[in-house]
């Protein structure tokens, strides 16, 4: 029984729902399945794009130095093309090496010299050492002498004494005959003794005259071998002190060899140096590179430090991809990555993380009069930064690769 309301009227009956057509229903179920769908593969692509970061801030780089040549001097032979692929040891250049071997030979004439030098001091040294030895020899032979001369001195006074005594002795029977003979001469005359007797007496005392005389003679020879040995001593004495100061100047005079000898490292670096300057004339590829920004020709005029060209390194290539900080999370040192270069889209390169950057410059690092300078502005859209990642390229193409190439790197 139908309802009534309050006045006793009865509701207005509802119109009945017409069917939906199949047509119309199938379209909806369509359009919601694409947008679930579109909601689920968006939430794929974010997922895949955070635990997979990509980015296409990126470029190619490699090592790369400049060449500078170490000595100066004219270029004489310039080999090589801007932007020509080189192998290690092909020659780069060649500086003018006349001047540099003819430092070497110079170099090389005075360390000859100076073993010469070294030859010819240690035969003066020999000869030397000779005169030495023999003033050693013949100061021994001046201290025997003085020590025979001081032995003849000595026997000469034992002989001078003796012939004193002789002397005295003769004087002593001189006076004895002689006062004999004053004696008996008075008693000649009264006869009292014989003529005889006084001759005997006369005999007595010529015999003791000459003994005297003799003795007076031997005295004096015997005085004068005391003062001939006494001068023997002397000069024997001379003779040492002359050979001892002729041995003292023969050792002195003895050089030796060790201010020569100090000199052989200081020439045998100069050596080793006008080596190297000759060697540094001709310069080679340090390894397998590009040549570039040249500018200089043959008969240029190259001085030391100055850069004549770059070579960039081919044997490694790596790519510097900036991510944001929020994407770091999902990349680790040693992470696979796909490389792409803008010029090559249609080839992949694998590439790996070697490091990641810990550093930029802030942009409110700014000092000013020593202090921290705070912009007042405050923006309230505030944008990641951006952190470099180093990847070294495993597979490089040095043909297709060149430095400041844009590249697109996804971390697998």
């Amino acid at each position: 029984m139908p309802q009534t309301d309050q006045t006793g009227t009865l509701p207005p009956a509802t119109p009945p729902v017409p069917a939906e057509r199949p047509h119309a229903l199938a379209g909806r179920i369509l359009g919601i399945g694409m947008a679930v769908a579109a909601l689920v593969t968006l939430g794929l692509v974010v997922a895949q794009t955070d635990l997979h970061p990509r980015t296409d801030d990126a470029s190619v780089r490699a090592n790369y130095i400049e060449i500078a040549p170490e000595v100066s001097g004219r270029l004489v032979d310039l080999p090589i093309r801007d932007n020509e692929y080189i192998k290690q040891g092909d020659p780069l250049f060649l500086i003018d090496p006349r001047p540099y071997e003819y430092a070497l030979k110079q170099a090389l004439s005075d360390q000859d010299d100076l073993e010469q030098q070294i030859i010819d001091a240690r035969r003066h040294i020999a000869a030397q050492a000779s005169a030495a030895q023999a003033a050693r020899a013949t100061l021994v032979s001046s201290q025997t002498g003085i020590q025979t001369a001081g032995s003849t001195v000595d026997v000469a006074s034992a002989t001078v004494s003796r012939a004193k005594a002789s002397v005295e002795a003769a004087d002593a029977q001189l006076k004895l005959a002689t006062n004999n003979l004053h004696r008996i001469e008075p008693l000649l005359k009264k006869q009292y003794v014989t003529v005889e007797q006084i001759d005997q007496a006369n005999t007595t005392v010529r015999v003791a005259q000459g003994s005297y005389d003799e003795a007076v003679a031997a005295l004096n020879v015997a005085q004068a071998q005391q003062q001939q040995a006494s001068h023997r001593k002397v000069e024997a004495s001379a003779q040492a002190n002359e050979s001892e100061a002729r041995l003292g100047q023969a050792i002195h005079a003895i050089d030796t060899v060790d201010t020569l000898v100090s000199q052989r490292p200081s020439k045998a670096a100069k050596v080793d140096s006008a080596r190297l300057d000759l060697e540094r004339t001709k310069v080679v590829a340090p390894f397998n590179a590009y040549v570039t920004n040249m500018n200089i020709s043959q008969g240029a005029y190259a001085r030391p430090g100055q850069a004549m060209f770059t070579l960039i390194d081919t044997r490694t290539w790596y790519v510097i991809a900036n991510y944001r900080e929020s994407k770091l999370k999902n990349i680790h040192l040693n992470d696979h990555v796909d490389v792409f270069v803008m010029g090559h889209p249609d080839r992949r390169f694998n590439g790996i993380v070697e490091s990641i950057g810990y550093g930029v410059f802030p942009e409110d690092g700014a000092v000013a009069g020593g202090l921290p300078n705070i912009d007042r502005t405050l923006n309230w859209v505030h944008l990641s930064s951006r952190f470099p990642v180093r990847i070294r390229v495993n597979d490089p193409d040095p043909e297709l690769f060149r430095i400041g190439a844009t590249a697109v790197t996804v971390v697998r």
